[in-house]
């Protein structure tokens, strides 16, 4: 696989990935293109060209740990999501102000799980990887992935029951939202 298709098949799926561990757009602008840089500079030592994706995924999830390892050298504080809807031409903009209303509450509940069960959770549920390719990624067991995401989503049922509220309203649409105090 050359570098150019590597680059259009993994490049939104990476983005989504770093962009959801560091909740910063400069940052994961930065990120994104390193990851990429060494996968360019390192491509010829993947020897099983069918785990391209957990190496590739591997490399992001490594640069995300160096980088908030050295925010915790500069004692400098991580910046809050800066998420904005996008506007997709096969949904209503009202629909999709209603995710990302919901989505935005969730995330910030998903932000309280520990490192090791957010990731997981992330890479599970929402990008769509298997167990397998957890493990590899993370250099863990398939059997400690399972645990680490069953755990993950009993720790957020938990948190979303204590810190948020679900409500229908006026048009029968499931509302999240946080209870007061409790950021």
């Amino acid at each position: 696989m050359d570098l150019l298709e590597l680059n259009d098949r993994y490049y939104d799926r990476v983005k989504s990935f770093i962009m959801r561990l560091v909740k910063d757009e400069w940052v994961a602008d930065d990120l994104i293109q390193e990851t990429f840089i060494k996968v360019q500079g390192n491509i010829d030592s993947v020897q099983d060209p069918s785990k391209i994706s957990a190496w590739i995924f591997r490399i992001a999830y490594n640069l995300c740990q160096d980088h908030f390892s050295s925010l915790k050298k500069n004692n400098n504080a991580i910046n809050e999501p800066q998420n904005t809807p996008g506007i997709h031409p096969d949904m209503s903009i009202q629909k999709e102000l209603e995710q990302f209303q919901m989505g935005a509450c969730v995330q910030e509940q998903v932000h309280l799980l520990p490192e090791m069960q957010r990731i997981v959770l992330i890479l599970y549920d929402l990008l769509g990887f298997n167990h397998n390719e957890i493990a590899e990624m993370l250099d863990i067991t398939k059997a400690n992935a399972k645990v680490r995401l069953h755990r993950a989503r009993k720790n957020l049922k938990s948190i979303l029951k204590e810190k948020c509220t679900f409500e229908m309203d006026e048009r029968n649409v499931l509302v999240c939202e946080s209870v007061e105090g409790s950021k």
